[in-house]
């Protein structure tokens, strides 16, 4: 039977956390998935969709606590779909996350790893210098937050403990001029991004059409919000972008300065930008050659020059490309920037790199892709991945094609979420 179930509240287990954030219990030989509740627990759980491989359920009462069970600072939390784990405390977090990435290489890539996940945490509050939030039409003004848990409507916040204070002020500020201010009623998304100082910030805004008076908004904007260096307009059709002031900030991580515009990827959790690029360039090692694929902005390919007599940056995004070029002009002159396609720039590469660093988006690597990189036989490949399983799924290919798994951290630059940031070193067997 599918759709909302009408049967009693019944009393489960939980055996442990999955990747998505729930808990896993079993009922009449299915798999029963519940929100907010932590491994050892036992729960009274009203049924909520019932499908032929699993159920979702919802915590209705917590009979027996696990010891790991915290109260949540956050007034949103259940309802905000940003956070998964407030309620654990956060050395539980880091185990479980241990745990769940062990379990996905075991299920999804048949890899047992026996050897030890270096962890690497994080303070857990206030970590994040990227906000995005939705904003929805409410009476005569509108209000700002995130989209609810399990659904696709507003939840309205006034305050929230991940972000960077700089942003939590921003938020502060967005929300009484939306109030006060009718002209942004188009506003429906808008993106922040906070420098290392968490002193200067970047708005990306995106209306339904194009605003009346932009450039009159954008001033509005920044009168009203501190630091903010530079705006983007954009509307819902991708038909029309306008941008105010810099359109990038400068952002300082393990002794380099690197352009970040609009529009550019870069790492979110501003108390482990370093200690992720120095890692990554430690485990990559010294060579003749370095290839640093999907490389962004160029937070590894600085890094890597500093070991490597080339390094090849290959990055696809057109926005994050000319930032690449523009880190890179500020090199030892060793790093040739590359606006391309992956797999397209490794069918055209005859150079056999020492090391390779992958940093690809949670699709993970194309089979095209990893097929041209293998062929080029590096000595080592690094592997960073926010999605532990397409990471995984790779991981298996690479095996297939006679490399293993030599190391793995895990970087928790997301507390109080299910996600995670792995690093996997990868070896020619024999």
């Amino acid at each position: 039977m599918n759709g909302v179930a009408d049967n009693a509240p019944m009393n489960v287990r939980i055996e442990k956390l999955v990747y998505g954030g729930d808990g896993l219990a079993r009922q009449a030989g299915a798999a029963v998935f519940i929100p907010f509740v932590l491994p050892g627990e036992e729960a009274k759980v009203r049924i909520t969709e019932r499908r032929k491989k699993f159920w979702r359920g919802e915590a209705l009462d917590i009979s027996a606590r696990s010891p790991d069970r915290v109260e949540a600072p956050c007034p949103y939390f259940t309802n905000c779909g940003g956070c998964h784990y407030q309620h654990a405390a956060y050395d539980a977090q880091l185990r479980y996350k241990e745990e769940i990435l062990r379990e996905t290489l075991r299920r999804v890539g048949r890899i047992e790893w026996e050897g030890p996940v270096a962890l690497h945490s994080s303070p857990p509050w206030h970590y994040r210098n990227r906000a995005q939030w939705k904003i929805r039409p409410d009476g005569a003004g509108a209000e700002i937050g995130y989209v609810r848990a399990a659904s696709d409507s507003l939840c309205a916040v006034s305050q929230c403990p991940i972000i960077s204070p700089l942003l939590e002020r921003t938020l502060g500020a967005l929300r009484e001029l939306l109030r006060e201010d009718t002209r942004f009623e188009g506003l429906r998304e808008v993106e922040c991004f906070a420098d290392h100082a968490d002193e200067h910030i970047t708005l990306t805004a995106e209306f339904t059409g194009w605003p009346r008076g932009a450039a009159q908004l954008a001033t509005v904007l920044q009168e009203r919000i501190a630091g903010l260096q530079s705006v983007l307009f954009g509307n819902a059709r991708r038909q029309k972008e306008m941008v105010w002031g810099d359109g990038f900030l400068t952002y300082q991580a393990a002794g380099h300065e690197y352009r970040v515009s609009h529009g550019s990827f870069f790492q979110v959790n501003r108390y482990l930008i370093d200690k992720l690029g120095e890692r990554v360039a430690a485990v990559a090692g010294e060579g003749a050659v370095a290839l640093d694929l999907f490389s962004g902005v160029g937070l590894f390919s600085l890094l890597l020059a500093k070991e490597c007599g080339r390094v090849f940056a290959v990055e696809s995004n057109l926005t994050a490309a000319r930032d690449l070029d523009v880190n890179a002009q500020g090199a030892k002159g060793n790093i040739e920037a590359w606006h391309a396609d992956v797999a397209e720039f490794l069918r055209k590469s005859r150079t056999t790199p020492d090391a390779v660093v992958l940093d690809p988006p949670r699709a993970g690597l194309s089979p095209d892709a990893l097929h041209r990189l293998c062929k080029l036989r590096p000595a080592r490949i690094v592997y960073v991945s926010c999605e532990p399983s397409t990471l995984a799924r790779d991981l298996a290919a690479f095996r297939e094609r006679g490399y293993a798994l030599a190391g793995i951290d895990l970087f928790d630059l997301f507390p109080e979420t299910y996600h995670m940031e792995s690093l996997a070193l990868l070896a020619p067997r024999g």
